[in-house]
């Protein structure tokens, strides 16, 4: 399928589908995704996030308030399906009118049923083919196919792989997520058939996130085996930064540990890195582009000089003389 592309005019079907000037989505990160970070994001002109994941109603409702006052311009509300307070979740996102949805770790059925009527674009997150297709069917007006180089929660496709095939699937635009932090990782995810992408890690260090200044710095620090995956045996696997807690859920697998046992060390492990600075036995959520990241920015500086970036290598390999191209190909005679 031929996608409709922003380069070089800065616009396609995703700009126009969220009413940002850039076609980024900031990563729905549990602790890390609130108010002040959703709103640099969107008024840097991207998508910015908030992750309701299981935060309690009332605390929600503060942050949905909170980003209108820190903003005007659009933004987006993560709603994590297994969570217990999911339908009070959908309720608060129908008061506050949350203009996009994205959706992940379950199917978005009640989701589109209860908000899509009400004007709210519904995006989920999803990492397979079969995914993408079951909830083009139900109503999705785009989705996110985030590969296992992502932070968190993982699936088991690259995302080098899954963009094409998700792209040729299905008929509404495809956002490309993991392993992107960069113009570069951007330029990729455009020439695959995405139309946009999603960057979570990278907004870990920006100047407007509240993560604690010890969680920033661990990924200032990572390196390109700073990764670990955990819990695959919960089927649930998560990816993080190495550190003492990921070798004891390592251990704890080696030694067949129950599925209560693994998710009992596990508990209350994000905030206790993200709000107090445990980078030893806290859980570092951060994708492999961590070891990408080299310095905190603003957000909105992180999003334009990531496109700057990205343009610039388009018009670049648009000029590369390729030999083996038939002419008319490149544009030659």
């Amino acid at each position: 399928m031929k996608h409709d592309t922003p380069f070089p005019s800065g616009e396609n079907r995703i700009t126009r589908l969220f009413g940002c000037p850039y076609p980024l989505v900031q990563g729905g990160m549990a602790w890390v995704a609130d108010a002040e970070l959703a709103a640099a994001v969107s008024n840097g002109g991207g998508l910015g996030v908030i992750a309701a994941s299981n935060m309690p109603p009332e605390l929600l409702e503060e942050q949905l308030v909170k980003v209108r006052k820190l903003t005007d311009k659009p933004f987006g509300l993560n709603i994590m399906l297994l969570s217990p307070t999911v339908d009070d979740v959908i309720a608060l996102a129908a008061k506050h009118r949350v203009p996009i949805v994205t959706t992940g770790a379950g199917s978005p059925g009640k989701v589109i049923d209860q908000l899509k009527s009400l004007g709210t674009v519904i995006v989920p997150v999803i990492a397979s083919v079969a995914q993408a297709r079951r909830v083009e069917k139900q109503g999705a007006d785009a989705v996110v196919a985030e590969g296992m180089e992502a932070g968190g929660h993982i699936g088991e496709l690259t995302t080098m792989v899954m963009i094409p095939q998700v792209a040729d699937s299905v008929k509404i635009p495809v956002i490309a997520a993991g392993g992107i932090a960069d113009g570069r990782g951007v330029a990729a995810a455009f020439a695959l058939g995405a139309e946009g992408v999603q960057v979570g890690t990278r907004f870990i260090c920006c100047e407007e996130s509240t993560v604690h200044p010890a969680y920033k710095q661990a990924v200032l620090e990572a390196r390109d085996r700073s990764n670990a995956v955990t819990g695959r045996s919960t089927g649930h696997p998560v990816r993080c930064l190495k550190n003492k807690l990921t070798g004891k859920f390592e251990e704890l697998e080696k030694q067949n540990a129950t599925v209560e046992e693994i998710e009992r060390l596990g508990a209350g492990r994000l905030r206790a890195a993200v709000v107090n600075g445990d980078v030893e036995w806290g859980s570092l959520m951060a994708g492999q582009s961590a070891a990408l990241v080299k310095e905190i920015l603003p957000a909105a500086v992180i999003i334009s000089e990531m496109f700057a970036s990205a343009c610039r290598i388009s018009r670049e390999l648009a000029e590369m003389p390729f030999s083996y191209c038939p002419a008319e190909e490149i544009g030659s005679e």
